[in-house]
C-alpha cells in the first residue's frame, strides 16, 4: 500500500515513532490540525485520499487514571476519541487499526484469548475497553490487542539498564506474568494484517516464547548487559506497592494466546530475540 494513504494518529509516541519508520511518506498531524478528543476538529479534518487510519495514541499512565484529572484524560483519549475516529473510519470507508491492551481483562485467565468477556480492574482498563468495543462495530477494522511494550521512549528495559550501570540490585515483580511486546514486532503484526488483507477483527500479538516475570525479564536483561554482579529480588505485587497510595491494580496474568494470529501466516519472534537485538543497540548509544 502506498505510504501516504496512512494517516497515524499518536505518531510520535513510542508505537507511532516504530511505525513511521516503516511508513515514512505517511500522514500525521500536529495536535494544532487535529485534536482527537474533539469531535469538531475530528470530523472537518481533510481525510481525503486517506485508507488506513493507525491509531497508536493511547493515555496510558495507569496510576495517574485513578485520580480525577487523569480519569478524564484516559477516557477522553482511549475511549471519546476512539468513538470520533470511528465516526470518520464508517463516514469514509477508511480501515481502522487499533491498539489495545491485556488491562482490558483481570488477570485470571491464562492464556488470554480474543473471545474472553472484558473485565477490566482499573479506570485505564475500562477506558481502554470501551474504545475496543466502539472500533468494533466498524465493518473495516484491526484490533490489535498487546501488553508490555517496548519501543523508543521510556520502558521497562531502558530503566532497568539504567538501574544496572548505577550498580543497583532491585526488588522486582514477580507474580505478574506475560511476554514482552517490542513495538518492531506491533509493527511487522500491523504491516502482516494490512497488507495480506487478513479477515477483519481483534488479533492478540505480543512476542512468542516462554511467559515469565518481571523479575525474570529483569535476570535477562543483567545478563545479556554483563551486570553479572548485580541481583534481582522477587517480590509479589502486593508488597511491592505496599503503603503506597494512587496506585491502579494490575492483571497477575497477561500472557497473550497467539495462535488467531500465527494461523494468518505470522510468525511472531521470541521475546529473548528481541530483546537481546534491543540491548546491543541501547549499549551501543
Amino acid at each position: 500500500m502506498d505510504d501516504a494513504k496512512i494517516f497515524i494518529v499518536g505518531a510520535e509516541g513510542q508505537l507511532g515513532k516504530a511505525l513511521q519508520l516503516q511508513y515514512p511518506n505517511s500522514q500525521k498531524a500536529d495536535i494544532n490540525e487535529l485534536d482527537i478528543t474533539n469531535r469538531e476538529s475530528v470530523l472537518t479534518f481533510d481525510w481525503s485520499g486517506i485508507e488506513v487510519i493507525l491509531n497508536a495514541a493511547a493515555y496510558t499512565n495507569v496510576d495517574n487514571a485513578e485520580t480525577q484529572e487523569g480519569r478524564l484524560a484516559a477516557w477522553g483519549v482511549n475511549a471519546t476519541a476512539v468513538g470520533y475516529l470511528t465516526e470518520v473510519a464508517s463516514k469514509y470507508n477508511i480501515i481502522l487499526v487499533h491498539i489495545s491492551t491485556d488491562y482490558v481483562f483481570d488477570g485470571k485467565k491464562n492464556p488470554h484469548t480474543e473471545t474472553e468477556d472484558f473485565s477490566p480492574l482499573s479506570v485505564y482498563g475500562s477506558s481502554k475497553a470501551a474504545g475496543d468495543l466502539l472500533v468494533a462495530q466498524l465493518k473495516k477494522y484491526y484490533i490489535l490487542r498487546t501488553c508490555w511494550v517496548i519501543g523508543e521512549g521510556k520502558n521497562f528495559v531502558r530503566t532497568l539498564l539504567s538501574l544496572g550501570e548505577k550498580g543497583i540490585s532491585p526488588s522486582v515483580v514477580s507474580d505478574q506474568i506475560g511476554r514482552l511486546t517490542f513495538t518492531t514486532e506491533l509493527v511487522r503484526a500491523i504491516v502482516h494484517l494490512v497488507n495480506t488483507q487478513a479477515l477483519f477483527g481483534t488479533y492478540n500479538i505480543s512476542n512468542n516464547g516462554e511467559p515469565v516475570s518481571w523479575a525474570e525479564i529483569t535476570r535477562t536483561i543483567f545478563e545479556e548487559a554483563g551486570f553479572y554482579n548485580l541481583t534481582v529480588t522477587d517480590s509479589t505485587t502486593a508488597n511491592y506497592y505496599a503503603g503506597k497510595e494512587g496506585i491502579a491494580p494490575r492483571p497477575l496474568q497477561s500472557t497473550l494466546d497467539l495462535s488467531k494470529i500465527e494461523a494468518t501466516g505470522f510468525e511472531p519472534h521470541d521475546w529473548k530475540y528481541d530483546l537481546h537485538n534491543y540491548i546491543q543497540k541501547e549499549q551501543m548509544i
